[in-house]
């Protein structure tokens, strides 16, 4: 019986025995998009368009449109042939399709400021870190420029080594004219040269 089962496996064909079982999903590979019965839409795009909506809704044109609607709905319904009226005076429909206009009108504008509302918490947020890395550069060059003043605190400057030199000069003409007073114009020279040199030199 064995030999028989080792022929049987070895007529079977390599992948029949892994085709029978469920194959786990692979990790390298992405899914397959699953089939959904409701339908899909960009939030992204949604929001624009109910943005936009809400903008108009917030014009003067759209009142002034508005009102010339109603005005030759009205008009119309009163003083058309009664077989063209399509809602009389108590004017039902009229007034449905301003209540369906508000509701619709409504959840738009709240969402046309919930995405104002984000947008602005994410320049708030912006302007806060843009702040703090103004804070933080103008206190270190406040400190650089702090440094700079106490180093230039202890440079020589031009009008400093001036001073300086103007001072050593007067006090080197004090000297020389303290020598000239006392012992005459270069006492040196004259202390050096042996007496009997000049008539020599002659």
């Amino acid at each position: 019986m064995a030999p028989e089962r080792e022929g049987v496996r070895e007529r079977l064909p390599a992948g029949a025995t892994a085709s029978g079982r469920p194959r786990a999903p692979r990790l390298d590979q992405p899914r397959p998009p699953r089939r959904r019965i409701v339908p899909e839409w960009d939030p992204e795009a949604f929001g624009r368009l109910s943005e936009r909506i809400a903008r108009f809704l917030g014009t003067g044109r759209f009142i002034v449109w508005m009102t010339v609607a109603i005005i030759v709905w009205v008009l119309w319904n009163v003083s058309a042939p009664r077989e063209l009226r399509f809602d009389e005076y108590p004017f039902i429909f009229l007034t449905l399709m301003l209540s369906l206009q508000a509701s619709y009108a409504a959840p738009l504008i709240l969402l046309a400021q919930n995405r104002q509302d984000d947008r602005d918490r994410v320049n708030l947020e912006q302007d806060r870190k843009q702040n703090e890395r103004s804070i933080a550069d103008t206190e270190y060059l406040t400190r650089e420029i702090a440094a700079l003043r106490i180093g230039l605190g202890e440079v020589a400057t031009r009008d400093w080594i001036r001073s300086e030199l103007q001072d050593m000069i007067k006090e080197l003409e004090g000297r020389q004219n303290g020598h000239r007073d006392h012992h005459g114009p270069f006492p040196a020279m004259r202390a050096d040269r042996p007496p009997g040199r000049d008539a020599e030199d002659h």
